[in-house]
């Protein structure tokens, strides 16, 4: 399953759509991760908060290649898409295991094979350093075979843009 999380107010071409099962637009209308951990424990890869991102855990869980176009803040991902990561924490389990020789939580639906994070607006070259860091952090965390960061300023119409 491909799956794409954005957070730009873009017109997505029905042709680039097709290219993906889920596309997924971090709008801000849900409620952030409320940190209770039911997702791991109670109810087990679904969030309690009754929203849009209830199911978050498995679309990300189950995507064999995860893209993402966020918004830089400070060497990080948009507050919108940030939350939408935070609500899929269920991906995991709270057992550990040994994951690139370091500890990590045990994943509960396996790795996906990519994740391609495309990073709009201005980036200082420290920033890059932070968004490389934190791009290899998150796909070894995703079990992700292969990681990939792009900066770029990508047209408000994304006719014609391969994602």
């Amino acid at each position: 399953m491909r799956v794409l999380i954005h957070d730009r107010d873009i017109t997505i071409s029905d042709p680039e759509k097709e290219k993906y099962d889920r596309v997924i637009y971090a709008d801000g209308r849900y409620a952030p991760c409320q940190g209770c951990f039911k997702c791991w424990t109670k109810t087990p890869a679904t969030c309690v908060l009754k929203d849009s991102l209830q199911e978050m855990c498995r679309i990300i869980g189950l995507a064999d290649e995860l893209v993402i176009v966020t918004e830089n803040w400070y060497g990080g991902y948009s507050p919108a898409v940030k939350n939408i990561l935070d609500r899929s924490i269920g991906i995991s389990t709270p057992m550990s295991t040994y994951r690139g020789r370091q500890m990590h939580h045990t994943l509960r639906y396996g790795g996906c094979s990519t994740v391609r994070i495309y990073v709009t607006g201005d980036v200082s070259d420290k920033e890059k350093e932070t968004w490389k860091l934190l791009v290899e952090r998150n796909a070894l965390n995703w079990g992700a075979s292969g990681h990939e960061v792009i900066f770029s300023d990508l047209p408000d119409d994304m006719e014609g843009t391969d994602l």
